[in-house]
């Protein structure tokens, strides 16, 4: 399959969000009555189940342990970056505090200077204890030439998920500067389940299941603040990520009879790309810029990706998110704006009930189509006044 881009070399046709609609179900079902639920299994112990699919990534501009506190007691869960300035300063929010306030064209040389601070390894167990003793899990991401290291500073304080974060993950990485991690064994020393990304393809996706994980992170550059796509001119759009991954996820399970969840991460901006991430094969998604604007997020609107501060190829960027609301409106409403970005939920729980699905699983089963004229469609004047599907 492909088509032709020039003499002996074809190209696939992929999409994103913006270029395919959900097609209603025969039937419907009340969107209060729908299963949202998330379940992360565990390698030896008692899966981590979730009352919401969806995940705050791992960014200094969207979590801290407060807002991860916040997001466990409303049924979802925020990731802690262990190579932030969370655990690099004792006192981070000073630290942010300068990076919101700097100047745009100051702020990369900054960011490379804010995180040139060594990491202290107390503050990985203090701020993974901090979460905990509010009764609640704590998840945390670290790179994978630091996962051995990291990793085992927090299991011995109880962490309960630990994701393995890079550009690009493959389950064979090779280099003579610096050990690669075996994440096979990896994953059998830690008492914690393990979930490794960013992947886009099936193959690597297989690979990285066959090691032992117990999710896979999709997506390779399509957050707000992130620029690899134009630094590195790699990526693929997400649906076209979910929907490959998702095939791969499920021969996985057919071979073995062991479910791997799929995490559609990234280039969801308002609701209605939440339900096309889940129905096009994602079990649930992680979001970052969404959350960058609620009132608990530490940049306070301000966003930055994990790759933004590298030394000599910064590939992200600060952006200016400005505030919506409380998370819990974010999340699960009233909506007071009408651009789709708050009651994420009860979206998906109605998106879910107008399919027909009554669980995730179900929801992954309906049509799909592919519909270029479906952000434009007798739209036209809320795209001349910048309301609504009008805003960008």
């Amino acid at each position: 399959m492909g088509m032709w881009i020039g003499k002996n070399r074809k190209a696939r046709v992929c999409y994103g969000f913006d270029e395919i609609s959900l097609v209603p179900g025969r039937i419907t079902i009340n969107p209060d009555e729908v299963d949202t639920s998330f379940t992360i299994p565990h390698p030896s112990g008692e899966p981590l189940r979730l009352k919401i699919p969806i995940l705050a990534s791992a960014m200094d501009g969207v979590t801290d342990v407060p807002f991860c506190v916040e997001m466990a007691r409303l049924g979802g869960l925020g990731i802690l970056n262990l190579e932030g300035v969370q655990t690099r300063y004792e006192d981070p929010r000073a630290v942010i505090q300068e990076i919101i306030s700097a100047d745009q064209g100051k702020v990369t040389e900054l960011l490379q200077k804010i995180y040139s601070a060594p990491i202290q390894e107390n503050l990985i167990a203090k701020r993974i204890e901090e979460i905990k003793a509010q009764g609640v899990p704590a998840a945390v991401s670290a790179i994978p030439q630091k996962a051995l290291a990291f990793g085992a500073i927090a299991q011995e304080v109880g962490v309960d998920l630990f994701l393995i974060q890079s550009t690009v993950s493959t389950a064979k990485h090779i280099s003579r500067q610096y050990p690669s991690l075996d994440l096979s064994a990896f994953c059998r020393q830690m008492r914690a389940p393990v979930i490794i990304g960013n992947a886009v393809t099936y193959d690597v996706v297989l690979d990285l299941m066959e090691c032992g994980v117990s999710g896979v992170l999709i997506g390779v550059g399509p957050g707000a603040a992130c620029t690899s796509r134009g630094v590195l001119g790699l990526g693929v759009p997400q649906v076209t990520a979910t929907v490959d991954s998702a095939a791969a996820r499920d021969a996985y399970y057919k071979k073995t009879g062991r479910y791997v969840p799929i995490i559609t991460d990234g280039g969801m901006r308002r609701g209605g790309d939440l339900c096309k991430a889940i129905a096009c094969g994602g079990d649930a998604a992680m979001i970052g810029s969404a959350f960058a604007r609620a009132e608990e997020s530490p940049g306070r609107g301000s966003h930055w990706g994990m790759a933004t501060p590298h030394a000599n190829l910064p590939r992200g960027t600060r952006i200016q998110m400005g505030i919506s609301g409380p998370l819990r409106q974010i999340l699960f409403g009233p909506a007071t704006v009408d651009d789709g970005s708050q009651n994420l939920v009860g979206a998906l729980m109605t998106s879910m009930g107008n399919a027909g699905a009554a669980t995730i699983r179900e929801f992954q089963e309906t049509e799909v189509i592919i519909a270029p004229s479906i952000q434009s469609e007798g739209k036209l004047f809320q795209m001349v006044q910048s309301v609504g599907m009008g805003t960008r």
